[in-house]
């Protein structure tokens, strides 16, 4: 009997703990499934976004919107991953972040500087700026060409009133040779420059749309400038893409090319990446300022405008700069040509 009565308080403890046991077994399988919900639905949307980037496929307008938001996309995977860890959905939690790392991973060297190219030649400064239909402030414009002492300007949507306007405001008393397609809307682009121009087709069947040109620099040296505005994806896609692709053409033989402009697009389309794939290199990218963003001006939140450089070319600097007036910062590099 003594035994008997000496086992009871082990048999009570354990039984205790077995209870214990048993509630948090229960408490883990009762989970509340709304919350598991809301956690796992947004790794959906994480989960193709993160698909079409590795793939690199564009695909269409909401796709393309979607892309563009890739380094937000990335930190709010961050967030999620952490969030759900912390409430216990291991497996939501684990895949938000297998995701999220994925994408920080193609974007965080965008905020690295890259290392030139040694090159000893000479230095070109280019600025490119959407004048939002002409509407930008045009002594804006030339302050920032004096300022910056910019030897090539690339202007799109450059109507035949802003040509007015930038003529008035003293532009071609500073940069006197250009090559100007001012058209009304978004249709109109061109190039201004201290160095004399020759325009050529560097840009197929988007030439009037995407001027191109040859600037003589001296002493033999030719550099390949080209004013870059595709259509907007929103407008037409096919179209965009096209000229888009008419860009993609590999460098000449003589000039070393330098694109310009609003691009319409961001280092994470697929479009984009493959004109990168030619020949060029981001100029944001190069300095580690791939994620200064220069769309909407108002509350800047993607980047669309780019200077694209010949990868035989060092790239010195690259800023952004705000224009009144204008939905669009202003993009500018500086470049050491071999």
């Amino acid at each position: 009997m003594e035994e008997l009565s000496g086992a009871g308080p082990r048999d009570a403890d354990l039984g205790i703990l077995g209870s214990m046991v048993v509630a948090e077994e229960t408490r883990s399988k009762r989970k509340n499934p709304l919350v598991t919900a809301l956690l796992a639905v947004p790794v959906v949307p994480l989960a193709v976004l993160a698909g079409l980037r590795l793939v690199g496929f564009d695909g269409g307008w909401y796709t393309l919107v979607a892309l563009s938001l890739t380094p937000y996309a990335a930190a709010a995977g961050v967030v999620l991953g952490g969030v759900a860890l912390g409430l216990r959905r291991w497996w939501t939690g684990g895949v938000a972040l297998v995701l999220a790392i994925a994408l920080a991973f193609l974007v965080l060297p965008r905020v690295s500087a890259g290392e030139q190219r040694s090159v000893q030649g000479k230095t070109l400064r280019v600025l490119a700026s959407n004048l939002l239909y002409g509407q930008a402030d045009p002594k804006a414009v030339v302050d920032l060409v004096r300022e910056q002492r910019i030897d090539v300007l690339n202007l799109v949507e450059m109507t035949p009133s802003a040509v007015d306007r930038l003529t008035a405001a003293g532009l071609f008393d500073v940069l006197p040779h250009r090559v100007l397609h001012p058209a009304p809307g978004a249709f109109g682009s061109g190039i201004a420059s201290r160095f004399p121009l020759k325009e050529v087709n560097l840009t197929g069947d988007s030439a009037a749309k995407q001027p191109g040109a040859e600037v003589y620099l001296g002493e033999g040296v030719v550099a390949e400038i080209v004013a870059v505005h595709p259509i907007s994806p929103d407008v037409d896609t096919p179209q965009w893409e096209r000229e888009l692709k008419d860009l993609s053409r590999p460098t000449g033989e003589h000039g070393l090319r330098i694109l310009a402009g609003d691009f319409n697009a961001t280092l994470d389309h697929a479009a984009y990446r493959t004109i990168l794939a030619r020949g060029y290199r981001d100029a944001a990218e190069e300095r580690g300022e791939g994620l200064a963003p220069t769309w909407p001006s108002s509350l800047p939140v993607v980047t669309i405008d780019h200077v694209a450089v010949d990868n035989r070319a060092a790239v010195l600097d690259y800023r952004v700069f705000d224009v009144d007036g204008s939905d669009h910062r202003a993009v500018f590099a500086e470049v050491r040509l071999p």
